[in-house]
């Protein structure tokens, strides 16, 4: 929102900083609200200042920066800023207590929310990818895809599970919670062939690349036991994220489970 003067209302960056630490959530691979609800607790803002240096114009292209500066007992300081091209704008100090989400009375930060935060601050992955059989990840990918699947796709339960699963190769990706955030499997279609399916990746973290992962985790298996090509049913809504990595449209859009599809494939060269 800009005023007369075309300038950003000054109260407008802090919103613009809140977005921005719903992204550095996200880069953690922590979906906020289940994250919080397994470690008991929640962050509320103690003190949020904010100093300018400039004023952003309607139509201008941000930045926006966050960095975590320092984890006490129970808060956490996060430091900001915003630029217009190498143009500093405006920066800002948020800082957050940990605290009982019920009486909001502060609580130690877990040992293992400061460890996620240093391994991010270092540039280590935040989430562990693994291939494996339905014995071995079944019982942390099934509630994923129900949730995925079931409960906010609206799809009939009977036709997410099949006896597919049981010889499938399943990718499963966890986060440092040890939360299953990404899913998907492989079968074979046809000599040569492999294909993708039941791709999944919980909602707060959707665009985050936790997709792409998997399904190159998935490509690999297919290219190690031989296969040229893969294919898969694409839900239309995901259609450029497929083409984004270099899958093709075969055919004409069909409803499977009450969603449109459309059959898509790549070359493993």
């Amino acid at each position: 929102e800009v005023d007369m003067q075309k300038v950003v209302f000054n109260g407008h960056y802090l919103m613009f900083f809140d977005n921005a630490m719903g992204d550095y959530w996200r880069a953690l691979a922590l979906p906020y609200t289940d994250a919080m609800q397994q470690l008991g607790g929640d962050m509320f803002v103690k003190k949020a200042s904010v100093e300018y240096f400039g004023s952003a114009h309607y139509d201008d292209l941000l930045t926006v920066g966050l960095r975590c500066r320092r984890i006490g007992n129970t808060s956490l300081t996060m430091d900001g800023a915003i630029y217009r091209g190498d143009t500093l704008l405006v920066t800002c100090e948020l800082v957050y207590v940990y605290a009982d989400p019920a009486t909001q009375r502060p609580q130690p930060v877990p040992a293992v929310l400061r460890a996620i935060f240093d391994a991010y601050a270092a540039g280590q992955s935040m989430v562990e990818l693994q291939t494996g059989s339905w014995t071995d990840l079944g019982a942390l990918i099934s509630p994923l895809r129900a949730a995925v699947f079931v409960l906010e796709q609206g799809i009939d339960a009977s036709l997410e599970w099949d006896a597919f699963d049981a010889t499938a190769v399943h990718a499963l990706a966890c986060n440092r919670l040890g939360q299953a955030v990404a899913t998907g499997r492989l079968l074979p279609h046809a000599p040569g062939v492999a294909r993708i399916g039941r791709m999944a990746v919980v909602r707060p973290l959707r665009g985050s690349q936790l997709g792409r992962s998997v399904l190159q985790a998935l490509e690999r298996v297919a290219q190690v036991r031989g296969d040229t090509a893969v294919v898969l049913h694409a839900q239309c809504s995901a259609e450029d994220f497929y083409i984004r990595n270099g899958y093709v449209r075969q055919g004409a859009v069909f409803e499977e489970a009450g969603i449109r599809h459309i059959e898509m494939q790549k070359s493993l060269g």
